[in-house]
């Protein structure tokens, strides 16, 4: 079966292209769209061609098989070239997504027809490239400089409404899409047709706003070159005419394909890609999950329950007494409001998203839930009260899952009949926002829960990383040490503000200090008194001066730093000096690339130990952790890949 293939509805043409899962653009496609072209230029009979795409989406990229190789012809740019300059009109009838390579291709026909549910976009840098087939040459002609820049710098792509209101596309179709297509095919001998993009004149933008886009990029971009060289070509396509604005951006396009950032996203892209469905896997069916609890209506339990009713599961949420759980719907409502305020949900749907919550304080009602999230404070004995209860009122086969940070799961799981349904799942706060899942299987946990846990995270479209058990699994394990690093860096001389400024300048939102002073530094300070009282050799930090002096971030006014009332902005502070005895005048002389190698290469010290004890399956698998989890610059592919790139 050709991949692209050729019929016929009267004198209209419809080119099919067909290969699974996503319409890649492959080179057989490629050459498959080429040699249509030429065989429907040649044929007297036919007046339009439309080009649709089987399956469930229109083209929604380039072959990913083909990613870090040598280019083969025909180009891109050349096809759409083609298409663009074909004798016979096309028109693209859109479904699914047509993103990159695919929208690029959409551009070069005269319509674009899509239904309503279909999304356009150009994701290029988020691979750390640019468009490279006239994209943004294309693009700010048919729809402007704001909306260009917007759609090219971010790679955000946008529904067919919204598409329609750029000019990206001619109509939205609620019906039939290829019959809607050849309609307009056919009725294209009795209009005028409009002018191919590249003859229509570009727009034109003063000094200023680009001025004020590239600031805008920067900041957001921290330290990422392709938005930015995004943004070079959007402006070259209105100061140039179009071959060389073509030009410009192709060899942006090749030279950025070649460097190291697009080496590092391809990196986390394939990371990403593997972490739902781990080979390990393969063929384990997950068992149903079409309903859920949660246990605990407090900021965890709450995003948890958020992220449950996203993905369109009802949840019971069980608390204490009637109080609580007031408190813990009114929580969700606060989520799902601010959603509202945001444009992410209507009031409509957050409130159907509250009407699937069912409170209650009677464990009773979770006898026949399918899973069961337990998110309660972070101590043994309260978590093993609530496994004791939850393995007296639950089906024998609904899965217990325990949302803990560092605690044992083993130990929370001590006695619970049936082990095999038990599974730690660690959420990130906020829990229906920050992406990462680590799973947690203790020896007992069976292969089909832990399957499920997997189906799970696909559900909630969070990307899963199981970890084995240790302190801290993976991802706070390597933060510990980082936060150490850091520590260490302090004692020797190096200002806590020069060890942020590193890691804002190496491309964290924040560094580990305001990024301490925002959690709160009470947090690892009550854990490590756990351990403590434990009878564990746990030694003294700098973090716990700062506790015990009250100091606990920036919900008390101070912790690392000082704090305005009011104000969010870290101050110096004279008693953190006071406390810590430091000197601010003997400061050791920042270097920032330095002090950041060091924190990024204790990270990676500790990833290759959690690699050797075989609790982390993979160095990827580190990688997305530390990306999802902790904000390491996805551009710089994670700890583990740097440290590899470095030799």
């Amino acid at each position: 079966m050709p991949v692209v293939s050729i019929a016929r509805e009267g004198n209209v043409a419809v080119v099919t292209i067909d290969n699974p899962p996503v319409n890649a653009l492959s080179q057989a496609v490629r050459q498959g769209l080429l040699d249509a072209v030429t065989a429907l230029d040649a044929d007297p009979a036919v007046v339009a061609v439309v080009l649709q795409c089987a399956g469930r989406t229109f083209v929604a990229g380039a072959d990913v098989s083909e990613f870090g190789k040598p280019p083969q012809e025909p180009h891109l740019p050349d096809v759409v070239s083609a298409i663009e300059n074909t004798a016979r009109p096309w028109i693209a009838a859109i479904h699914g997504s047509a993103l990159g390579g695919g929208f690029e291709l959409a551009l070069a026909c005269r319509f674009r027809l899509a239904l309503a549910d279909a999304s356009v976009g150009l994701p290029e840098v988020t691979l750390g490239i640019v468009p490279g087939a006239g994209g943004t040459v294309r693009t700010i002609r048919l729809a402007g400089v704001e909306a260009a820049v917007d759609l090219v710098t971010t790679g955000k792509p946008v529904r067919a409404g919204r598409a329609l209101e750029l000019g990206l596309i001619d109509e939205v179709v609620d019906a039939d899409l290829l019959e809607a297509a050849v309609a307009l095919a056919k009725d294209l001998p009795n209009r005028t047709l409009p002018e191919p993009l590249p003859q229509r004149p570009a727009p034109v933008a003063d000094d200023a706003f680009w001025t004020d886009a590239e600031a805008r990029i920067t900041k957001r971009a921290r330290g990422e070159i392709a938005p930015l060289r995004a943004l070079a070509c959007l402006r070259r396509a209105t100061e140039s005419d179009f071959v060389t604005a073509m030009t410009f951006e192709r060899a942006t396009f090749l030279e950025l394909r070649a460097g190291p950032q697009a080496s590092a996203l391809r990196h986390v892209f394939f990371a990403e890609r593997a972490a739902p469905k781990p080979a390990a896997l393969s063929g384990v069916p997950a068992l149903p999950l079409r309903t859920a609890a949660v246990i605990g209506g407090g900021t965890m339990g709450a995003g948890i329950a958020a992220a449950l009713r996203d993905a369109g599961l009802p949840v019971i949420l069980i608390e204490r007494d009637e109080a609580a759980v007031a408190r813990g719907i009114a929580n969700l409502s606060d989520i799902f409001a601010g959603a509202v305020k945001r444009g992410r949900l209507t009031d409509a749907a957050a409130e159907a998203r509250i009407a699937g919550v069912a409170g209650s304080t009677d464990y009773a009602a979770l006898a026949d839930v399918d899973l069961v999230i337990e998110a309660v404070f972070e101590d043994l004995a309260v978590k093993r009260d609530v496994f004791a209860k939850l393995g007296r009122i639950c089906r024998t086969d609904a899965i217990l899952a325990t949302n803990t940070s560092y605690l044992d799961p083993r130990e929370i799981a001590e006695g619970l009949a049936n082990p095999a349904r038990f599974i730690g799942l660690h959420f990130f706060s906020p829990a229906n926002v920050m992406k990462l899942l680590e799973i947690v299987p203790t020896p007992e946990t069976g292969d089909a829960t832990l399957a499920s846990a997997f189906a799970l995270a696909r559900m909630l479209g969070k990307i899963p990383v199981r970890s084995g058990i240790c302190e801290g699994f993976i991802g706070n394990r390597i933060l510990k040490r980082y936060r150490a690093e850091a520590e260490a860096l302090v004692r020797q001389g190096h200002a806590i503000a020069s060890i942020d400024a590193a890691m804002r300048h190496y491309g964290f939102a924040m560094g580990p200090f305001e990024a301490q002073d925002l959690g709160g530094l009470d947090i690892a300070f009550l854990q490590r008194e756990g351990a403590r009282a434990a009878g564990r050799n746990v030694p003294e930090t700098l973090g716990d001066t700062l506790v015990r002096a009250g100091r606990k971030g920036q919900k008390s006014g101070g912790g690392w730093y000082d704090y305005n009332v009011g104000d969010r902005r870290p101050l110096p502070s004279d008693e953190v000096a006071r406390l810590l005895c430091l000197d601010p005048a003997t400061a050791v002389e920042a270097d920032l690339g330095s002090i950041a190698d060091r924190l990024v290469g204790a990270m990676a010290d500790e990833g290759a130990t959690i690699l050797s004890e075989g609790i982390a399956e993979k160095s990827s698998d580190i990688d997305l952790v530390e990306i999802h989890g902790y904000g390491f610059p996805r551009w710089r592919g994670g700890p583990m890949f740097q440290a590899a790139s470095d030799h």
